[in-house]
């Protein structure tokens, strides 16, 4: 590639970075200021505190995009992925399974990641009403109808999701250029107004509104950190961009935008304070609120596109993890691998999306539980970043406190303030988050309970196939392939074959799939034959969290290798296992019960491996737990 094609590539690159990865923190100038000086806060709106609360969220934005995410957490990629996901498997690679930081790490991932599911939840509903609530600067007597629309433009963005995002996906890039664009735009014309907002930029103003109006200010940090929504994404999305357009994305294009548009309110409320009750939308006057309306809705959907596309995503990755039940996964485009949707996920965050939006009614009650989702998914990625750099970089431990301890302190803070908006929204999140990682604890136990349960019953294979072919039985033409788990021994779809036909086909293979914790493995590594005599062989497939099962495909790999398949003359044996809870099992008997009704519901390995269903023959196995 010549240096011209590159950096069209990362100019390209850079300019859909701008509308995915920055879709969620662009949009946060809607409400931010809004939910800071809210009555209920008691802060007063003063010169000195607007300039305090402006110097608060540029060197937020300064400390904890810039340096935390785009300068450190950024370093900590996975084979080049992202994400709370790809950190914990980074994580949980670098101590020992046996470690005792292993289950502690995997709870911490967990719970950054159920976070992470309680922000997607919260961004589309937030975003919308803080876009459509510009109707009521333009006509007050259109207040209730805010939510409506709401509802609308909701119930429509998660209706097309099925269709993929290819092909409005192109114009997210411009239209959030010129979104950023606004907003720099805006803030000048405001700034020019006011320049003494300028002097916020000077963190002695941040400090100085700190120690003068100390819990006040304590308390306006929880709304604070709804300026460093969106932090999570750009990490997130390190996978499809790569670094460079990420970094150049937010150096060049949103902070700058960010930056002038906060300083520009800030401005306009020193100049006029009565615009505090939505000063966003009173920044340019009144000719102007249709017109921001329209493009802040543009907007606030594409950022709630970004954040559902991301809930696919996480989803897809948990269950390759072990952390959820195999669920049903389309594929909206045929170039885009990592474009896909998940049915069962789009209909349940949509209802309780709207539930989120009909309960709180408006983007400053939203505020509360939005801060205490983001602060803590937060924590959980600094925790896990400690551990990546002290024990898979090997950097010295005074470094490695010294790098995440300063952001972890900060984390804290912001999480102890958001924390005082408990009971005025932020239980939701929590709610939503312990949910999620109740269930995802208990089918990951469970998946345990059932391999031990296995492995204790398990009939060696080696010896198997020796005592089996001291007689063997009638071999038929054709391949069998009968799917094992790692620590299985002979399947039991083989054993029932073997009862009830008194066959075995001429060539037998057991094919075993393994997940491994790195987000790709290359296509020659993803095989691996084993020969165990008698025309019987081992067939090993590797995946990463983040690769598309898809046996098939890896089977013509195999001719390579010596082992080539004929799709119509080769037959798959399942075992479709039925899982019981039985009396003194490994877990409590309502999570064991929870695990059965998960694993009813779960997809069947056929159709997850992507193996044709008119090869497939299931045998029914029950497994107590």
């Amino acid at each position: 590639m010549t240096s011209e094609n590159k950096k069209s590539s990362v100019a390209a690159l850079t300019l859909s970075a701008v509308g995915i990865v920055y879709g969620d923190i662009g949009t946060s100038p809607l409400y931010t200021l809004r939910a800071i000086f809210d009555p209920e806060h008691g802060l007063p709106l003063t010169t000195p505190n607007i300039l305090g609360i402006i110097s608060l969220i540029f060197w937020s934005l300064t400390i904890i995009v810039s340096l935390k995410y785009v300068t450190l957490v950024l370093r900590a990629d996975n084979r080049g992925e992202g994400g709370i996901m790809a950190l914990m498997a980074l994580a949980l690679n670098s101590v020992t399974k046996n470690s005792r930081w292993h289950f502690p790490l995997l709870v911490i991932g967990v719970l950054g990641a159920t976070m992470f599911y309680g922000d997607s939840v919260i961004t589309p509903a937030i975003s919308v009403l803080g876009a459509i609530e510009g109707l009521e600067v333009a006509a007050p007597g259109m207040s209730h109808y805010v939510v409506p629309f709401t509802i609308v433009v909701l119930v429509a963005l998660y209706s097309v999701q099925r269709h993929g995002t290819a092909g409005i996906g192109r114009f997210f890039g411009p239209i959030m250029l010129v979104w950023f664009f606004s907003l720099a735009a805006m803030g000048i014309v405001n700034i020019v107004e006011s320049p003494v907002i300028l002097n916020a930029l000077n963190p002695l103003y941040a400090l100085r509104f700190m120690m003068d109006n100390e819990f006040l200010a304590f308390v306006a940090l929880g709304a604070v950190v709804l300026a460093v929504t969106g932090a999570e994404a750009l990490y997130a999305d390190m996978g499809h961009f790569g670094k460079k357009p990420i970094r150049m994305a937010w150096f060049l294009i949103a902070f700058p935008a960010l930056t002038l548009n906060y300083l520009g309110q800030g401005g306009l409320l020193i100049a006029d304070p009565a615009a505090i009750d939505n000063p966003f939308f009173h920044q340019l006057g009144s000719w102007s609120v249709i017109p921001l309306v329209i493009l802040s809705t543009m907007a606030a959907v594409i950022a709630s596109q970004a954040t559902i596309s991301g809930t696919y995503s996480m989803t897809k990755q948990a269950i390759a993890l072990g952390l959820l039940p195999r669920m049903r996964i389309l594929h909206t485009s045929e170039s885009q691998i990592g474009q896909i949707y998940i049915p069962a996920v789009n209909w349940l965050q949509l209802i309780i999306v709207l539930i989120a939006v009909i309960g709180f009614g408006s983007s400053e009650a939203l505020a509360g539980a939005y801060g205490i989702a983001v602060t803590a998914t937060m924590m959980a990625t600094t925790v896990l970043t400690f551990f990546v750099t002290r024990y898979r970089w090997k950097l010295p431990l005074v470094l490695c406190i010294g790098a995440t301890g300063f952001f972890l302190v900060i984390d804290i803070m912001l999480f102890a303030s958001t924390s005082l908006k408990l009971f005025h929204g932020g239980w939701f999140p929590l709610l939503l988050g312990a949910v999620l990682l109740t269930g995802m604890l208990t089918w990951k136990r469970g998946r345990e309970l059932v391999f031990e349960n296995l492995e204790r019953h398990a009939i060696p294979l080696d010896a198997f196939l020796q005592s089996l072919f001291v007689g063997p039985p009638t071999r038929v033409p054709g391949t069998a392939i009968f799917l094992r788990g790692e620590s299985d021994g002979v399947p039991h779809a083989l054993l029932h074959n073997l009862l009830h036909n008194k066959v075995l086909h001429e060539r037998v293979v057991f094919l075993t799939v393994r997940i491994k914790e790195e987000p790709w493995v290359a296509l020659p590594e993803q095989v691996q034959v084993v020969e165990l005599g008698h025309n019987c062989f081992q067939l090993n497939i590797h995946y990463g969290f983040k690769d598309e099962p898809d046996i098939p495909g890896a089977m013509d790999h195999c001719a390579t290798l010596g082992l080539p398949f004929e799709m119509m003359e080769t037959s798959f044996f399942i075992a479709r296992q039925t899982v019981i809870s039985a009396p003194g099992g490994g877990m409590a008997p309502w999570r064991e019960h929870l695990y059965v009704a998960m694993s009813r519901n779960a997809r069947g390995a056929a159709d997850y491996y992507q193996i044709p269903t008119n090869r497939v023959i299931e045998l029914g196995t029950q497994v107590e737990i």
